[in-house]
């Protein structure tokens, strides 16, 4: 704000004071005046009480020569005021001066600019006034909410930037093949919407993006105007809603009017499901202003007479809770879905990333992709940034396969934590790990050890860290139950060592819990609850479904499922138990090694143990930290 603004601001507070003190500044004397009657008055100058009047048109002001008493007034009176009555009085001054009484005379107040001049004060708070309302309403005579700061607020932030392209293209999208296959078509469109006319043909309004976060949703909505060079709006659904009811509705009806004057354009819409979930349910009810804002949105789609050149994409990685309307036909009618990048797919999002990192000779990004299986796009961006970070801080010149690996780690399971922990706690948690690394270690299915530690990391003491050797899309029963004997073969270790168990086995046994839960009640693999769908209801209470709903399963179908869950687990345990006993001899090594190393690779584990009968080649599913 500009100093003069200031300047204005100070003058217009110290005249609210000033009025303020004007008006209520009460002295000593005008606390002794009352206004009395004519018919009073009178008779007090014939009795020669009235010391001095001031006449100021029919208005009479005056003080008594000493306190007099008022019939009706309770104290004695110092002044007083009354009114000449309309028709005059012609004996009024030849009374006043037989009384001897001082007489002034003033000219009459003639309102506006008479009197004692309050009205000033007035006249300028009114001016202040109306310059704050123009300054936070715009223009008066352009009329509300043209340029001015009530228009910026009803506008969404996506007409400022209409003229803008990105400058990404589909080269800066990687890892999304099929995607991107889909997205393409809509590039042609775009730069050639009177071609498509001309033999009537129609592209879908509505492109709906899903996929978990940190896919690229939002990076390939970009990629897509920067290709069709086209102006790209860009908004998060949650901009839509306010405090003020309307205003979500108005800023959606300016965006498209926006788009439709730039088009051809791409309207992209982040986070749909902030405004665009199912309408009128919830155990709060339905929120007005957030239904009010999807029926706008709704009722812009179908607004589209087809010869506007506008493709509307949203992103969201909750389509279950999303209204049924908008993904009807003629709405969000084309779904696309990005999932989790696979091993080939994390290699080539590893060298986009990398391109203006300056890399070591040791470091090899598919070896980096094995390692990260599960990592969305942004994971993999935020661990060469990470890795980047860590060599600056060494003042390094290039990044090396050590920086990627100690961030990998400090990405899956937190940063190093220095603790002070005693040779008996120590010992036990090396037994611990060491019990998940030989049951994975000799069990046929199980993935490939990559790492163990007994360092402290995150919220974790220790880990145990396996490495698939190619991406599982199928998981088969074999496989799950020796990943459940991995799991709690650090509780049995315990057991098998102390004759007890510890606090350790705390994140094991509520991993082990759920699969072996989804193993019987999601997908079938349990003799005695059979093919069954017996899960528990995913939906959310806020959609008031489960509460509508009744339930899905029996009182005897639940029990069977929790003596079906315990049965693996408790079949799991004992297959890590009997595992670790039948090659004790090694497990012993590797607790010594663990304790007084405390981190072993791949190398030192095959040394220790020796390798296994059977070289496990089918290994896929992504590694999942077993540690205390």
């Amino acid at each position: 704000m500009p100093k003069y603004q200031n300047w204005i601001i100070v003058l217009f507070l110290l005249l609210l004071f000033g009025l303020i003190y004007s008006v209520g500044k009460v002295t000593p004397t005008e606390r002794t005046t009352a206004e009395i009657p004519y018919s009073a008055f009178k008779s007090l100058v014939a009795e020669r009480r009235v010391d001095t009047v001031t006449i100021s048109g029919d208005k009479i002001e005056g003080r008594f020569a000493e306190p007099t008493s008022v019939e009706g007034i309770g104290s004695p009176l110092q002044g007083f005021s009354t009114r000449v009555p309309a028709f005059g009085d012609d004996t009024l001054l030849p009374s006043l001066e037989k009384a001897k009484v001082k007489v002034t005379v003033e000219a009459a107040d003639d309102g506006l600019f008479g009197g004692s001049g309050w009205i000033w004060p007035w006249i300028i708070l009114l001016a202040v006034y109306i310059w704050f309302w123009r300054r936070m309403f715009g223009n008066v005579a352009g009329g509300l909410g043209r340029g001015g700061a009530l228009d910026k607020f009803l506008r969404t932030p996506g007409g400022d930037a209409k003229k803008e392209t990105p400058d990404v293209n589909f080269d800066d999208v990687a890892g999304q093949e099929n995607a991107k296959r889909e997205v393409a078509e809509l590039v042609d469109y775009l730069r050639h919407a009177d071609q498509y006319r001309r033999v009537g043909a129609e592209v879908p309004k509505g492109v709906l993006l899903m996929g978990p976060p940190g896919t690229g949703k939002t990076l390939l909505a970009k990629a897509l105007a920067g290709e069709a060079g086209v102006p790209f709006f860009s908004i998060s659904a949650s901009e839509f809603i306010e405090v003020f009811v309307g205003v979500g509705a108005s800023r959606v009806r300016n965006l498209f009017a926006d788009a439709k004057k730039a088009a051809p354009a791409i309207i992209f819409i982040d986070e749909l499901d902030s405004v665009g979930r199912v309408r009128g349910t919830g155990l709060g009810g339905g929120n007005d202003e957030r239904e009010q804002t999807l029926n706008q949105i709704l009722a812009e789609l179908d607004g589209f007479t087809g010869r506007e050149a506008v493709v509307v994409l949203a992103a969201t990685n909750r389509p279950d809770v999303l209204d049924p309307a908008l993904l009807r036909p003629g709405r969000f009618d084309r779904h696309i879905t990005l999932d989790l990048p696979d091993r080939k797919a994390r290699v080539d999002i590893l060298k986009v990333h990398a391109r203006d990192v300056p890399l070591a000779a040791d470091v090899d990004l598919d070896v980096i992709a094995r390692g990260t299986p599960g990592f969305s796009g942004a994971d993999l961006k935020n661990l060469v940034n990470e890795a980047a970070m860590m060599a600056a801080r060494e003042k390094a010149d290039h990044v090396t396969a050590r920086h990627f690996e100690e961030m990998r780690e400090r990405v899956l399971l937190g940063a190093v934590r220095t603790l002070a922990i005693g040779p008996k706690d120590k010992r036990r948690l090396a037994v611990h790990e060491a019990g998940h690394t030989t049951v994975a270690y000799f069990l046929p299915e199980a993935d490939p050890l990559f790492k163990v530690t007994i360092i402290p990391r995150g919220r974790a003491l220790g880990g145990t860290q396996q490495l698939p050797q190619e991406e599982r899309y199928i998981m088969h029963e074999a496989f799950l139950r020796d990943r459940l004997a991995v799991i709690l073969a650090g509780r049995a270790a315990e057991k098998t060592v102390y004759g007890n168990v510890s606090s350790g086995a705390d994140d094991d046994i509520h991993q082990a819990t759920s699969l072996a839960r989804m193993m019987v009640s999601r997908w079938g693999m349990s003799e005695t609850v059979g093919p069954m769908d017996a899960r528990e209801s995913e939906e959310h209470p806020f959609l008031g479904r489960e509460i509508a709903q009744p339930r899905k399963t029996s009182e005897a179908t639940a029990h069977a499922v929790d003596e079906a869950v315990r049965n693996l687990l408790n079949e799991a345990d004992k297959r890590a138990a009997d595992t670790i006993a039948k090659n004790r001899d090694r497990f012993d090594r590797l607790v010594d090694k663990l304790e007084e190393h405390e981190s072993l690779d791949r190398e030192d584990i095959d040394g220790i143990l020796g390798l296994p009968a059977e070289v496990k080649q089918d290994n896929q599913e992504p590694p999942l930290a077993a540690g205390s």
